[in-house]
């Protein structure tokens, strides 16, 4: 794999920053989605989570749509939609009507996770431990509802019905590889805050993958945070602005997305600095070149099809300068 030959794509939160709101947000992702589709970037994917004062994507097709509706050739998608919260017929029937609108640009990621807290996912109705064992379940009950051809007495999802809308397996885990692996589905991994077993979890999805209509060889797109910037300093200055989310995150007291703070991994305590160094250990910063050589190195080690990238980053500006920075070091 030479790393310009492998695609890229965009994993977007819809970060609200502090002293932001919601409509802010969410223009500033429509925005990005249009700046990154000239960049050349093949999926804009947004990510449902819950209860998040820093995160404005809880309603996820209703984002999707928002920015499928200011793009024209980009693919957009979920990053996805937390399964277990939802019925797969509610789901099927959102990004049945998503492709009809947006006909050949819709993703369908899936997770087993609930994007939240114990007492929110209560909330939606969920009952985690049960979801989390029926997800493989849930799966094929959605993928079905989109099989063309209403059966009688069958329960039918329109719209939904016969639109290709293809299903993605998200996951930090070997449950996820083994899923995707099984049913032939394409496999992201969140190596972006989560890389503990992306090699163990890569190797046994290609070990076990098994042909599906969707898909005939393994596919493995992996996510990775890049802070470009004109200088690695200025970079890793970039970065401490999830340094902090991922530590209030720990600490049990999430917020909205905070401006870099000049040495604050120095200030952190041996625990927390060895956190963040597992969590963004799939992590670029700097330059065009450095960025190159780091991302070249990843897609070398892991053979990964696709990158999906990440660049939680306060101000827009440089936000998108990163991601401009990414796409010339893929070129």
């Amino acid at each position: 794999h030479d790393v310009c030959m492998v695609p890229l794509s965009v994993l977007d939160l819809a970060p609200i920053v502090e002293g932001g709101d919601v409509a802010t947000a969410l223009a500033a992702s429509r925005e990005l989605a249009q700046d990154v589709e000239r960049l050349g970037y093949r999926r804009f994917w947004i990510a449902e989570h819950h209860g998040m004062p820093g995160i404005a994507s809880a309603a996820t097709s209703l984002c999707i749509a928002h920015v499928a509706s200011a793009t024209k050739t980009i693919r957009v998608g979920a990053g996805g939609i937390m399964l277990p919260n939802h019925a797969p017929l509610v789901i099927a029937e959102q990004f049945g009507t998503l492709e009809a609108l947006f006909p050949g640009r819709i993703d369908l990621g899936l997770g087993r996770a609930p994007g939240s807290d114990p007492v929110t996912a209560h909330a939606l109705r969920r009952d985690p431990h049960r979801a989390a064992e029926s997800f493989p379940d849930d799966v094929v009950e959605l993928r079905s509802y989109f099989q063309p051809g209403g059966r009688p007495g069958r329960v039918r999802a329109v719209p939904g019905e016969g639109l290709d809308v293809p299903l993605w397996i998200l996951g930090s885990s070997l449950f996820g590889a083994q899923l995707a692996a099984a049913l032939g589905l394409p496999y992201a991994f969140a190596s972006h805050f989560a890389p503990a077993q992306l090699e163990e979890a890569i190797a046994l999805y290609r070990r076990r993958f098994q042909p599906s209509a969707q898909l005939d060889a393994p596919y493995v797109m992996l996510a990775v945070n890049v802070f470009g910037a004109d200088t690695v300093p200025e970079a890793r200055r970039l970065a401490t602005t999830i340094e902090q989310a991922f530590v209030a995150l720990r600490r049990g007291t999430p917020g909205q997305l905070a401006p870099p703070r000049e040495g604050y991994r120095e200030s952190l305590g041996p625990a927390d600095r060895a956190v963040l160094e597992h969590a963004l250990a799939c992590s670029f910063y700097g330059p065009e070149d450095t960025l190159r050589k780091g991302m070249q190195a990843f897609v070398e080690r892991t053979g990964a099809d696709e990158l999906i990238v990440t660049a939680p980053i306060h101000d827009p500006a440089a936000r998108l300068r990163s991601f401009e920075l990414a796409a010339a070091a893929a070129a």
